[in-house]
């Protein structure tokens, strides 16, 4: 079974001041509390064959554990123990802080990790969801006790957390465990919901490009996007099969010149094209719809022209054969991201906080089904045609066309 929390509070919630709070503080909730410290916490996790684990992203933040369902209860008392009393006294404040100006520079060697950081800050430049998970090192190096206190008093409230339980394990079960473990937090009337935060300060898409260029790079890396829709968003399901749609590319696999999806087969044409995917990034109220692709810097030009001609064709032409094998792509792709009871609750959690809801398979099924050409153009006609984009480049990248140009090829010119 798998037994976690899913916080609905991450990057985007910080203050600009503390940017990389909500990471750090999931770095030291696993650190040790005034019941266990870090040693006797990581052997009471091995001597029971269990799996501990955390991430954060920008709206969301998660703890969660995988283990025998006979050590469930105990597993749910170390989660509670951890989220609730973790120390925060500075010598464990100022350790941590190293290990995540470490983190830092070995997230900054993986050039897909730094694009899409990029992507976001000159997408949603001025705004919350601009800013990096990890946070700028001036603010990890002054972030104090009482920053990580204050984070956690406004943000870790009972109306933005689930507690979350897969497998082996009867919903009656599960709650006592809840009310034992995690029944003296207050419920407070007065706190914002991360909705509040997300109306006070939303997020602001703006059409510009960064690039980083470094010529001692073998491989250049770009990303093109436009702005997308949220979570909740009744258009959300068909960007979903536009994704698989477009498709992806990997240059080891030479079958893929005889794909049915035009954005693969066009790339396989492109001897110097080494891998392109499409991405479908969602928030709250805003979401980043696009392709990635890593190429040899000599034709960079001629990957774009690509992209913007298959992803603008779709505004005019959808093959009813290819969106049949789309939507049945994103079925599969759905059934098989819940392999596992570690995969199925992340999946709840996430639902849970985007939604307020658990959405069945079934109904799912039924949204990706009523998605036809119609839907298809019509979206692509809303967010891309004559839309502003949002570039992000790292590496050899001179060949790459500049802002104005792939400006223009967001639409076609009919006579």
């Amino acid at each position: 079974a798998t037994v976690g929390v899913w916080v609905d509070g991450g990057t985007r919630f910080e203050d600009q001041r503390v940017n990389g709070v909500a990471h750090f503080w999931e770095h030291l909730v696993i650190k040790g509390t005034g019941k266990r410290d870090q040693r006797g916490l990581e052997a009471e996790v091995e001597n029971i064959g269990a799996h501990l684990n955390a991430y954060t992203s920008r709206e969301q933040t998660a703890y969660y554990a995988k283990a025998l369902k006979k050590d469930v209860p105990q597993v749910t008392e170390l989660l509670a123990n951890i989220l609730l009393d973790s120390k925060l006294d500075a010598a464990a404040v100022d350790r941590e802080r190293n290990v995540i100006l470490r983190e830092m520079q070995e997230v900054d060697q993986v050039p897909e990790e730094v694009l899409f950081d990029f992507l976001h800050g000159t997408a949603y430049q001025g705004s919350p969801l601009g800013r990096t998970i990890l946070g700028p090192e001036a603010a990890i190096r002054s972030i104090t006790p009482a920053d990580l206190k204050a984070y956690i008093d406004e943000h870790y409230k009972p109306h933005r957390m689930v507690l979350v339980a897969t497998g082996d394990i009867k919903h009656e079960e599960i709650m006592a465990l809840a009310e034992a473990n995690f029944g003296r937090l207050k419920a407070d009337p007065e706190g914002k919901s991360s909705l509040d935060f997300v109306c006070e300060t939303p997020a602001y898409f703006i059409g510009s490009e960064v690039r980083v260029r470094n010529d001692d790079q073998p491989l250049a890396h770009f990303a093109i996007s436009f702005e997308s829709c949220g979570w909740s968003h009744p258009d959300s399901p068909v960007f979903m099969v536009l994704q698989q749609l477009l498709g992806s590319f990997d240059g080891r696999h030479s079958v893929l010149k005889n794909s049915g999806n035009p954005l693969t087969a066009a790339f396989a044409a492109l001897p110097d094209c080494k891998s392109a995917s499409t991405f479908n990034t969602t928030y709250t109220d805003s979401g980043l719809f696009g392709v990635y692709a890593v190429a040899k810097p000599g034709n960079l030009d001629d990957l774009v022209h690509v992209i913007m001609n298959e992803t603008i064709r779709a505004c005019f032409k959808v093959d009813a054969g290819q969106l049949h094998r789309a939507k049945n792509a994103v079925k599969k792709s759905m059934l098989a991201s819940l392999d596992g009871t570690t995969a199925e609750a992340e999946e709840i959690g996430r639902q849970m906080l985007a939604y307020g809801r658990r959405i069945p398979t079934a109904e799912m099924f039924a949204r990706i089904d009523a998605v036809d050409e119609d839907a298809v153009k019509r979206i692509a006609n809303n967010y891309f045609y004559d839309r502003e984009l949002a570039v992000a480049s790292v590496g050899p990248v001179h060949s790459l066309p500049d802002y104005n140009w792939m400006r223009r090829r967001t639409f076609w010119n009919s006579y």
